[in-house]
């Protein structure tokens, strides 16, 4: 998405900025995307893509050109007060630059729908004000990274569809004042959840398409705050009877597992949005009540012996 800057400022641009920008165009072969930049007008009330403060650039978004290609270039370093960096659904190659350390005030990271490679740097978590980092639909490999950690304003890391492999690290368990969502979909991850996740409140956790196993009934508690859970296509075995839901889930989805037991009757409980329990090992009487017979009944079906609205199969 493009953002263009209408607003009148009685400050004109950085002419470090400028310089700069007109770099960064340089780098990318003066691409049609970025006709507007030219020396001759403001690049803060004129640029496509461009927002300033007080003269200084703090918003770059350039996307939605394929043939723009090519490595995020080292200049993007230079632009000292960028507070929210956008290149997304490109042809951008390589992996991210080092130079991005310098930007101590970024805030966003939008680089999806590229095809970025290579492990996730481990200095990107000298970034201490980023709070949302979306790397999705690009070829990363490696480890989940461990030192997510280590940024403590972090809300949500998305790395969905990329080729990560490994388990979820064990330092997740020590998330201290901001724990993220997390959006893991779609990777080539495995292994058993650590237990140290029992004890973080996470808002969001999709780990769908994956090879993970054994329990996954951490991710849930009475007390917790827990908006969504997405589990599906792995292979989670644990019992469903024993779970206890915190009262703001609305997005459960546990298709694909092979997970067993009962539905519990506090399921009739949640304020349900999207729910899907389908390909399990589950049993018993589906609990009548809130918002459980108003899901499809694919979203219940093949279960070992499930049964009661909204399968046709009576109890």
């Amino acid at each position: 998405m493009l953002f263009i800057s209408s607003l009148p400022s009685s400050y004109s641009c950085n002419s470090k900025d400028e310089n700069t920008l007109l770099q960064i165009k340089k780098h990318f072969n003066n691409p049609d995307l970025l006709s507007t930049w030219s020396p001759a007008t403001d690049c803060c009330t004129s640029w496509t893509g461009i927002e300033c403060t007080n003269g200084r650039v703090t918003l770059l978004s350039m996307s939605k050109d394929n043939n723009l290609v090519g490595h995020i270039p080292d200049q993007i370093g230079d632009l000292l007060e960028l507070q929210s960096l956008e290149m997304s659904y490109m042809n951008l190659t390589g992996n991210i630059p080092r130079t991005i350390t310098k930007l101590k005030h970024l805030d966003f990271i939008f680089l999806k729908w590229n095809r970025l490679s290579g492990p996730i740097p481990d200095y990107i978590s000298e970034l201490k004000n980023v709070t949302f980092m979306d790397l999705s639909y690009n070829k990363f490999t490696g480890p989940v990274p461990g030192w997510l950690t280590q940024m403590p304003k972090l809300q949500t890391f998305q790395i969905d569809n990329n080729s990560l492999t490994g388990p979820i690290p064990n330092s997740f368990g020590s998330f201290a004042d901001s724990v993220p969502n997390l959006f893991l979909k779609n990777n080539k991850l495995s292994g058993k959840i650590p237990e140290s996740l029992s004890k973080i409140d996470f808002q969001a956790v999709v780990l769908a398409g994956n090879s993970f196993t054994g329990d996954g009934s951490m991710f849930f508690g009475g007390n917790k705050r827990t908006v969504q859970v997405d589990l599906s296509r792995n292979k989670f075995e644990f019992d469903l009877s024993k779970v206890k839901f915190g009262k703001s889930m609305a997005l459960l989805d546990l298709s694909h597992n092979r997970i067993f037991g009962k539905l519990p009757r506090e399921l009739t409980e949640l304020p349900l949005q999207r729910f899907n329990i389908s390909y399990n090992r589950l049993c018993g009487k589906i609990p009548r009540g809130g918002k459980l017979q108003t899901f499809k009944s694919y979203e219940f079906a093949h279960n070992r012996c499930l049964c009661g609205s909204p399968l046709k199969k009576a109890c």
